[in-house]
C-alpha cells in the first residue's frame, strides 16, 4: 500500500495572513509541519502543495519537496487532490500546513483504519481529540465533531455541538483536527462535486462528504499540539515549544 502525505499550504489565509510564514521558535509554521510529518517515517513521499512562491521557496530551499498548485482553490483537499491525480497512490494523508506539532503516534493509528478486509468499506478518516476547556468549546475557530457509536461523524461544526439541554449529563466535546486519510479515489471523488450547502456556510471543507453520503471514520487522539489560527495561537505554540 503505497502512502503519502501532502500538506496544503495557501499564504492568504483570512484570519491570519501569511501564518504559515510565522516564526516559532528558529524554523516557520510550514518547516515545522514538513519536518514533523517526514520525521514520522509513515510515508513513500511527503510534499507540500502550494500557491505561493514564498512558500515554495521556504520548504525547497531547505531540501524539502514542494509543488505549486495550478488552479485557484477553495480547500485545501481540492488543491492536493490536483497534484494527486496522477500519481500511483493508495492512501493520501492530508497534514494542514497549521499542524506545527505532528506526532507520528495519530497518523499512525489514522493510517491503520484502512488495513485488513474488515476496513475496506472505509473511504476518508479523520482524527479529533477530546475538547475540556469551555473557553474552546464555544470558540467557532474550533471545529466541533460528534460521532455515532461506531465513530463515523455524523456533523462537524463551528457551533457548540453537542447542545447541553439536559443538564443531568454531562457530555463530551470532541475537537476536530484538521488532518485527513482518504482512498485516492475518494478524493478524486471530493473535487468533483460542487460545494455542498453545509460546506459553503460553515466553512468546513470534510462536511462536503457527508453532504454527499460518504461516512468519514473518526479517530481520537490524545494530543497534538496547536493549529495555528489565530496570533493567539502562535504565542500558545511558542510557550509549548
Amino acid at each position: 500500500m503505497i502512502k503519502i502525505a501532502m500538506i496544503p499550504a495557501r499564504y492568504a489565509a483570512s484570519r491570519f495572513p501569511a501564518k504559515l510564514m510565522q516564526l516559532l521558535g528558529d524554523k516557520t509554521v510550514i518547516r515545522h509541519t514538513y519536518d514533523n510529518t517526514v520525521a514520522t517515517g509513515l510515508f513513500d513521499k511527503v510534499m507540500v502543495v502550494t500557491d505561493s512562491n514564498i512558500i515554495y521557496n521556504e520548504i525547497t530551499s531547505h531540501g524539502g519537496k514542494a509543488t505549486m498548485s495550478i488552479q485557484q482553490h477553495e480547500s485545501g483537499s481540492d488543491r492536493i487532490a490536483e497534484t494527486v491525480a496522477g500519481m500511483d497512490v493508495d492512501i493520501v494523508v492530508n497534514v494542514q500546513g497549521d499542524e506545527p506539532f505532528v506526532q507520528k503516534e495519530p497518523l499512525q493509528k489514522l493510517l491503520a483504519v484502512f488495513e485488513g478486509d474488515a476496513v475496506q468499506n472505509v473511504q476518508v478518516a479523520s482524527l479529533m481529540q477530546v475538547l475540556k476547556d469551555p473557553k474552546f468549546i464555544s470558540d467557532p475557530n474550533y471545529v466541533k465533531v460528534v460521532v455515532d457509536k461506531n465513530m463515523n461523524a455524523l456533523l462537524f461544526s463551528r457551533s457548540v455541538i453537542p447542545y447541553h439541554r439536559n443538564q443531568q449529563i454531562i457530555p463530551v466535546y470532541y475537537e476536530h483536527i484538521g488532518v485527513y486519510a482518504f482512498r485516492k479515489q475518494a478524493l478524486v471523488n471530493f473535487t468533483n462535486w460542487p460545494i455542498t450547502p453545509l460546506e459553503a456556510v460553515e466553512k468546513i471543507e470534510c462536511l462536503r462528504y457527508l453532504e454527499n453520503g460518504i461516512p468519514i471514520k473518526m479517530v481520537i487522539t490524545q494530543y497534538m499540539g496547536i493549529e495555528i489560527d489565530t496570533p493567539e495561537d502562535l504565542v500558545r505554540a511558542a510557550k509549548l515549544l
